[in-house]
């Protein structure tokens, strides 16, 4: 029978555990990403504040707006294409991407394309992104969000990300994995009963191998960031330390984000890994009141 590993596996590797745990089990605050590209974040709280709805901005990144009430209360913007529903932590991904205007951008794991907006966002829709999802039928959704929100810099592709063709090559890309999705436990408290460590294994591995796929597709000089929304080191720790051990020319950057954080762990159940992973980062529910998330940045430097 498959092991089921439940939250507390991470007893060891999350300080305050206890906090940890009781924010686990407290609602998830409702977040939401101003589209620059149809609106000015001026705008979007000049409206919040006319419809009576509280707001608190996001101390780290300027378009971000944490609101006290439901994106059902902002139909109109939401459709419009002003404003984008986001957990607060899948925005850091792109933000520590770096994408810049005119760039040749890869979301490798695109679907539904909250990432792939918000990085085409910080791009101005100028240069150009590739959403590629394996699963054709998420595409829709990667699709409607892209119209919506007013993207036109974008082409989709439903190529697995393991083999995705080598024939161009990236300035700048972003996998960010398919995972056990463990922080996400505030969103869906079954996360509490656990997740098959058979799972977390084969994650991992599918994980290994969209990296290295990544890593090939990536210009010299340009830059990989690794995203997932799981807690378990076997898919966060792990994965950048099978990655930095197969390619002598890339490196990590410590993972610069004023939302407060964790450094990812040296070592799991025995297994030790290179004391660069200390660069990435681990977002917990109990330290920004924020969903669970891991990011690591790599410069691939010859």
């Amino acid at each position: 029978m498959t092991k089921i590993c439940k939250l507390a596996r991470y007893k060891d590797i999350i300080p305050d555990f206890d906090g940890f745990m009781k924010a686990a089990q407290r609602k998830l605050p409702t977040t939401i990403r101003v589209n620059t590209l149809k609106t000015t974040t001026k705008e979007a709280k000049r409206r919040l504040r006319e419809k009576g709805i509280e707001f608190q901005e996001f101390s780290w990144y300027a378009h971000g707006l944490r609101i006290k009430a439901s994106i059902k209360a902002l139909a109109y913007d939401y459709l419009v294409g002003n404003i984008h529903g986001q957990e607060e932590v899948s925005m850091i991904p792109p933000v520590v991407l770096e994408p810049k205007a005119g760039e040749l951008v890869l979301d490798l794991c695109a679907a539904p394309g909250n990432k792939t907006t918000q990085i085409s966002q910080i791009m101005q829709n100028r240069g150009f992104i590739v959403a590629n999802d394996k699963s054709s039928g998420k595409v829709p959704a990667l699709r409607w969000n892209c119209e919506r929100l007013g993207v036109v810099n974008v082409g989709i592709t439903t190529f697995d990300g393991r083999r995705f063709p080598l024939k161009v090559k990236f300035d700048k890309i972003l996998v960010d994995a398919p995972c056990s999705c463990e922080g996400n436990v505030r969103k869906d408290w079954n996360v509490f009963e656990g997740v098959p460590l058979g799972a977390i294994k084969s994650l991992s591995r599918l994980q290994k191998g969209l990296m290295l796929r990544a890593v090939r597709l990536l210009k010299k000089g340009g830059t990989l960031v690794y995203s997932t929304c799981t807690f378990a080191p076997e898919e966060n720790e792990e994965v950048v330390d099978f990655v930095l051990s197969r390619f002598e020319g890339l490196r990590l950057e410590p993972v610069n984000v004023a939302l407060k954080h964790e450094h990812g762990v040296e070592e799991w159940q025995g297994k030790k890994f290179s004391s660069e992973v200390q660069k990435c980062a681990r977002f917990y529910p109990h330290l920004s009141d924020s969903g669970g998330f891991f990011v690591a940045k790599f410069k691939k430097v010859s």
